[in-house]
């Protein structure tokens, strides 16, 4: 879901990974997922403190 429909996308300019943010309502915050520069492969995913939409 993060990575088909993000609500907001980033490219890291350093090695190209890809940021991907999304509400999570289970949460009650939003989840930051990295990919790397394929956008499919997950790098890492965990909720964001400091993302503000």
């Amino acid at each position: 879901m993060a990575i088909a429909n993000p609500m907001r996308k980033e490219v890291q300019p350093e090695d190209e990974r890809i940021r991907h943010w999304i509400f999570v309502p289970e949460l009650g915050k939003f989840l930051r997922v990295v990919t790397l520069a394929d956008g499919v492969t997950l790098r890492n995913a965990f909720p964001d403190r400091r993302f503000k939409p």
